[in-house]
C-alpha cells in the first residue's frame, strides 16, 4: 500500500477558506472510497465527506454539506477537501482514509470502513 499524505491544514480565520490534499490513494492498487474524518481534542473522529474513487460520487455530513467540497484526481492518485466559510467547529485534526472493498456498493461513512490512514493535518478556525 502506498502511504498516504495529507497536507494543507493551517490557522484561519472563521469565514476563510482552506484546501487539504490527500496524496497516494489509488495510485498503484485499486481502491473503493476515499473520505475525510476529522477528530477535534476530547471527541471521536468523524465523518465529514467521502468520494467514490471510480465513479466520483460523493457524500457529506450535514455540518458541512453546502461548505466543502471534496474531490479527486485520478491521474495524480489524490483527494482535495476545499472547505469554505471556516467555521470554528470546524477546528480539528483532518485525516483521509482508504476504504479497499471494492465489492462495496455504497459510500461508506462509517470509520471501520476504512483501513488505510494518513497522518492527519491540523486546521484551526479562529473566530
Amino acid at each position: 500500500q502506498e502511504q498516504l499524505v495529507a497536507s494543507g491544514g493551517g490557522l484561519v480565520q472563521a469565514g476563510g477558506s482552506l484546501r487539504l490534499s490527500c496524496a497516494g490513494p489509488g495510485r498503484t492498487v485499486t481502491i473503493n472510497n476515499v473520505a475525510w474524518f476529522r477528530q477535534a481534542p476530547g471527541k471521536e473522529r468523524e465523518f465529514i465527506a467521502v468520494i467514490h474513487w471510480r465513479g466520483g460520487s460523493t457524500s457529506y455530513a450535514d455540518s458541512v454539506k453546502g461548505r466543502f467540497i471534496i474531490s479527486r484526481d485520478k491521474d495524480e492518485g489524490t483527494v482535495l477537501l476545499q472547505m469554505n466559510n471556516l467555521k470554528p467547529e470546524d477546528t480539528a485534526t483532518y485525516y483521509c482514509g482508504v476504504d479497499f472493498a471494492v465489492f462495496r456498493s455504497n459510500l461508506s461513512t462509517m470509520r471501520r470502513d476504512y483501513s488505510q490512514w494518513g497522518q492527519g493535518t491540523q486546521v484551526i478556525v479562529f473566530s
